[in-house]
C-alpha cells in the first residue's frame, strides 16, 4: 500500500517515517523491484525552480522525502503536514544497518578515492562483514560512465549508495538507472564524507531544532554565508507564495531526447 502524499512546491512527498522507508526498502529487496529514494530540502526547493535535471530526477523518484526540518516546518504552515524529517544521511544509516543484519551488499559511487577508502574502512569498522560488491570514486569522466555502470550490474549489488553531487548523479541515474538491476537506489550527497570522519556533522540538538545549516556556516563562514542567506530567503519567499497560491505539481517531459521538467500553470 503506497503511503499518503503531500503536494507541496510543486513535489509529491511521501508522507513516511524512518520505519517506513525502511519497510518500503525491505520489500524492494525481497521482491526484485526497484525503489530510487529522494530527499528535498530547502536548497532543492530553490533550486529547481532553474534546474530542469535536478526537478526531472526529483519527479523519477519512487520515493521523495524531506530531508530538511524546513520543509517539515512549511508542511505544517501549509496544512499538508508531513510526520517527520528523513535526512538522508539517516537513511544511509539505516540502510546500511539492514544489510549487515540480513546480509545484503551494497555498491558505493562516489567521494575522492581516499575519502572513499577512508569510507569502506569505517564501514568494516562499524559493520563487521558487511558485504561491500563494489565501490568507484565520483570523479570519473563521462566517458567511462557506461563501464562503471557495467561494474554496479556485474556487482550484484543489493543498494546503491551514490555519494556524488549533482547534476552528474541524476545524469548518471536518468541514463543508467533501470538497467543497473539493483533494487535500492538512494543518492546520499555529501554523507560520504561525514560516514569517512572527513566532515563532521552537527550535534543532534542542533538537527532536531532545525539548525544544521548553522552549524555548516560556522565550519565554512566565508564560503557559506551567502548561499545560506539567499537560499533561506528564497524558500521563505517561497514558502509564503505557495501559502497564497499553491503550486501545481511539476510534469515531466521529453524533448530532443533530453529529459526536462515543466510547470503545469
Amino acid at each position: 500500500m503506497r503511503a499518503e502524499r503531500r503536494l507541496l512546491f510543486g513535489m509529491y512527498l511521501d508522507a513516511m517515517r524512518m520505519e517506513d522507508v525502511v519497510e518500503r526498502c525491505q520489500t524492494a529487496l525481497v521482491t526484485r523491484s526497484r525503489v530510487l529514494l529522494g530527499v528535498l530540502n530547502a536548497a532543492k526547493v530553490v533550486k529547481m525552480r532553474k534546474d530542469p535535471l535536478l526537478r526531472n530526477s526529483l519527479i523519477e523518484c519512487d520515493v521523495l522525502l524531506a530531508d530538511g526540518q524546513s520543509i517539515v516546518w512549511a508542511s505544517r504552515i501549509l496544512r499538508r503536514p508531513l510526520p517527520e524529517r528523513v535526512a538522508g544521511i539517516d537513511i544511509f544509516e539505516r540502510l546500511l544497518q539492514l544489510a549487515h543484519n540480513t546480509g545484503r551488499s551494497v555498491y558505493l559511487l562516489g567521494a575522492r578515492p581516499e575519502v572513499l577508502r577512508q569510507l569502506e574502512q569505517q564501514l568494516r569498522e562499524r559493520f563487521p562483514g558487511l558485504r561491500i560488491a563494489g565501490s568507484h570514486h565520483g570523479y570519473f569522466d563521462s566517458s567511462d560512465s557506461e563501464r562503471v555502470a557495467a561494474d554496479i550490474r556485474k556487482s550484484g549489488a543489493d543498494m546503491l549508495f551514490l555519494g556524488m553531487t549533482s547534476p552528474k548523479k541524476e545524469i548518471f541515474l536518468g541514463t543508467f538507472g533501470a538497467s543497473l538491476e539493483v533494487p535500492v537506489l538512494h543518492g546520499v550527497g555529501g554523507s560520504f564524507d561525514i560516514m569517512a570522519g572527513i566532515t563532521a556533522r552537527a550535534p543532534v540538538a542542533w538537527q532536531q531544532s532545525g539548525m544544521e545549516w548553522a552549524f555548516r556556516l560556522l565550519q565554512e563562514p566565508r564560503r557559506l554565508w551567502w548561499r545560506y542567506l539567499a537560499t533561506n530567503s528564497a524558500f521563505i519567499a517561497l514558502t509564503v507564495r505557495e501559502l497564497i497560491h499553491p503550486a501545481q505539481a511539476f510534469k515531466p517531459a521529453r524533448t530532443g531526447g533530453a529529459f526536462r521538467a515543466i510547470h503545469n500553470h
